[in-house]
């Protein structure tokens, strides 16, 4: 079935809207936004722990070589561990540090934003009020 060209152009159009109204809403901007510095955020944690972090474990753990030399070896075949620890200890300091930075941070400044839990509204009032004659008649 061939459509008419003003039908197609009307049709192409109404794509390209579509697509406009998804891509430019404020909610994919921010999330946009988000994922880049996100990905920033996650170099300069990344470099903390493999620059700054990782030495000094590799200096306190036993070992002239330190941890990334770790290995098991079985006949020919060596495995080596070192670098998965060194991996998991990364990941660990990488979800501690986003947790406080998430979680602690930013919880403790959007509660002085907020500056505490909003006040009660009418229904809430109402229904705290029949809570406590209720509990006065069971007594």
């Amino acid at each position: 079935m061939e459509l008419p060209t003003n039908q197609a152009a009307k049709q192409a159009l109404s794509i390209f809207e579509e697509f406009k109204n998804f891509a430019f809403k404020g909610n994919v901007v921010d999330l946009a936004v988000g994922v880049i510095i996100g990905g920033a955020f996650g170099k300069i944690i990344t470099s903390m722990v493999d620059n700054i972090i990782m030495p000094v474990v590799g200096v306190v753990l036993p070992g002239n070589t330190g941890y990334e030399n770790w290995a098991l070896t079985f006949g020919e075949k060596t495995i080596p561990y070192g670098k998965f620890l060194g991996d998991v200890v990364s990941f660990l300091i990488l979800a501690a540090a986003l947790f406080f930075f998430i979680v602690k941070f930013l919880g403790w400044l959007m509660k002085q934003k907020l500056g505490g839990p909003p006040a009660p509204t009418a229904d809430q009032l109402l229904l705290t009020e029949i809570r406590d004659l209720l509990k006065q008649q069971a007594h």
